[in-house]
């Protein structure tokens, strides 16, 4: 082994799973009842959150327990929910788990080819789908499961309809299921993001399950929310992957209020997040990404561009300073720095933290790591993102940032009682409580996952000597072009996007003369710079006019992107796509990474044209000329 990191120790003792994850609600209502665990609306549009407590919610997790007794599931049974996240999801999988339940999450959006695949793979036995859609798609493969006996539809009054079935069935028997469900029962099957190649079903114990949430319970108090204050956490990434699931967990676990926004879109999660006013964020870069790009684009249009790109330089030094002050490499922010960031925080950052509904005091990113400058920036306007790292296979996260030595730019250290390690060719290696109990009806693949109680993660990178751990990417992802060159892509993709108009970025190359990319641009974004170019001439040629300066600004930003590394590992070709990837076109998992095997496929013709034009160039570039590849046939307006 190359590096090698143990966990610091806990700040503070850790909670002792003795049952199942239904318990965290029975003992939050038997405790303290009036506590408001949930916030919902009353219907999607509206702005007014009406409060669920404590007893409330163990009321209608038992009263649907009861339904699901009445209905044949039993302790062992796998029941999988395909909806988005939404009060029902919390409610169902609590009453799960309460009767020994193992919940088999599935993307609302899945393919009919997945749903089925899950469901026949999981064995399951009832499915709760969301609306008419989840009813088709279950009713096309209803033939290939000869075990499905239920299809629960929430739109349709499923647990209404739950809840009458089970009036018959006593409290009692409830109680007596739930107290035989072991920490070490299995919870949750859930199905890898298959970034490549099939899913599979991870089996994660209810021990799993709560040992990152409670370690960060433990470990992290005060992070969520000022001191005194109840942490409100505004959930909507997908609870059918496992970074939701851990955020349901911390709410529920640690008494947190927790509200459910289904919609991933701008509008939704700008309505909610002011209208509910979360003290914490849990999101994912591209999210951070959107926010960052959102408070730009408004300043802009507002005549306040050049304001808000001092004030972000200036959040960004200051967050750097004081960086340095806290690993004891620095004196900290001068006075001049000082001066500025108060003139700011008066003048901008508080207007931008009001716009997340003024009461966010901090936020956590996971799925992918975040860019060290756009952590900065947050940072410096008063909201500290912990970057963290797990995967499907650990439950959640097994890192974070410490309090108070924080180091931007890396995930943190390890969750104490995980251990890290990282082997000669780079990959990481894990071992702790949180690991999953492998791979269902795969025993192979979970022999060649587990080595000696280590899970091989298939991330790529390094630990430094305070066990700080840096992601550099994905095992499977290394391109190796034709001339033997290996270029991990994160790094490059993730520069690409910090700019405004980049939307996603795909990098490519393998088997190829040199790196190229496919990018999406960001439509409201692309719309307003079009705006703010004021062009004065006729429809056709204002649109050529458009267009080359269009092509001058995105090769900007990919010389840009270029600027860190050699010529050999940057990009010299690229291709600007007319549609985003996204997940229900097959090209995004649930939890917004790329499919990349998937968007080479498809675009393959487009990465075979990108490549033939360069070769037909008559010389390379010199490495002072920028970089090449927008061909004339690209429309980026269409």
């Amino acid at each position: 082994m190359r590096d090698f990191a143990v966990a610091p120790p806990p700040t503070s003792a850790l909670t002792t799973l003795t049952g199942g994850l239904a318990d965290s609600v029975f003992e939050t209502a038997a405790l303290n009842p009036t506590l408001p665990l949930i916030a919902r609306r009353p219907d999607p549009s509206s702005t007014v959150w009406e409060e669920v407590t404590a007893v409330e919610l163990r009321d209608e997790v038992v009263d649907v327990a009861k339904g699901l007794i009445a209905s044949g599931i039993s302790p062992g049974s796998r029941v999988a929910i395909m909806a988005r996240t939404r009060y029902e999801w919390t409610v169902l999988s609590h009453a799960l788990w309460a009767v020994g339940a193992e919940v088999v999450p599935v993307h609302p959006t899945s393919s009919r080819e997945q749903v089925e695949w899950i469901l026949r793979d999981a064995n399951c036995v009832a499915v709760v789908v969301e609306d008419e859609q989840g009813i088709m798609t279950v009713g096309t493969v209803c033939a290939a499961l000869p075990l499905l006996r239920h299809v629960w539809q929430l739109d349709s009054g499923a647990l209404p309809q739950l809840v009458e079935r089970g009036t018959y069935i006593p409290q009692t028997t409830v109680d007596s299921l739930r107290r035989i469900v072991m920490p070490d029962s299995t919870a949750v099957v859930a199905y890898t993001s298959g970034t490549s190649g099939r899913p599979m079903g991870c089996a994660l114990s209810h021990r799993s399950l709560a040992s990152p949430c409670d370690t960060l319970l433990s470990g992290w108090p005060n992070t969520a929310a000022p001191a005194g204050e109840q942490p409100a956490v505004l959930a909507f990434l997908p609870f059918s992957h496992v970074y939701g699931l851990m955020i349901q967990g911390l709410c529920t676990r640690g008494g947190w209020l927790m509200a459910h926004e289904p919609e991933m879109t701008e509008a939704a999660l700008v309505s909610g997040l002011r209208s509910f006013r979360p003290t914490y964020l849990y999101a994912v870069p591209s999210v951070f990404e959107k926010i960052y790009k959102n408070m730009l684009r408004t300043a802009q249009q507002l005549g306040r561009g050049a304001l808000f790109e001092r004030a972000a330089a200036t959040a960004r030094e200051f967050a750097a300073a004081e960086e340095r002050l806290r690993l004891g490499r620095g004196s900290g922010p001068g006075l001049d720095l000082r001066l500025q960031h108060a003139v700011y925080e008066r003048t901008v950052y508080r207007k931008l933290r009001a716009g997340l509904g003024g009461r966010v005091v901090g936020g956590t990113s996971g799925g992918s790591p975040l860019n060290r400058e756009l952590s900065l920036f947050y940072a410096g306007i008063g909201i500290m993102v912990h970057d963290g790292y797990g995967l499907t296979e650990t439950a959640g996260g097994i890192t974070m940032q410490p309090v108070g030595r924080e180091k931007i730019g890396t995930v943190g250290q390890a969750l104490p009682g995980t251990e890290i390690r990282v082997a000669e060719d780079g990959e990481i290696l894990v071992h702790g409580p949180s690991l999953f109990q492998g791979y269902i009806n795969d025993e192979r693949a979970t022999r060649a996952t587990m080595h000696a109680g280590w899970l091989a993660t298939g991330d790529i990178g390094r630990l430094d000597t305070e066990g700080y751990l840096t992601i550099t990417g994905r095992k499977k992802d290394i391109i190796i072009t034709s001339s033997g060159k290996s270029v991990a892509p994160a790094a490059l993709e993730n520069r690409l996007r910090m700019h405004p108009l980049i939307h996603q970025a795909v990098v490519v190359g393998d088997d190829r003369p040199c790196v190229g990319a496919l990018l999406t641009l960001d439509p409201e974004f692309v719309a307003h710079w079009q705006a703010g170019l004021a062009m004065q001439s006729d429809a056709r040629g204002r649109e050529a006019r458009e267009e080359n300066a269009l092509r001058e600004e995105i090769t900007r930003a990919v010389a840009a992107a270029n600027s860190p590394v050699g010529r050999a590992e940057s990009i010299r070709v690229f291709r600007v796509l007319p549609q985003p990837f996204d997940v229900a076109g097959g090209l995004l998992t649930p939890s917004m990474k790329l499919r990349r095997d998937a968007i080479v496929r498809k675009y393959a013709f487009e990465i075979d044209a990108m490549y033939q034009a360069r070769a037909r160039a008559p010389r390379l570039p010199t490495a002072d000329e920028q970089v090449t590849g927008w061909e004339d046939a690209d429309n980026v307006f269409r």
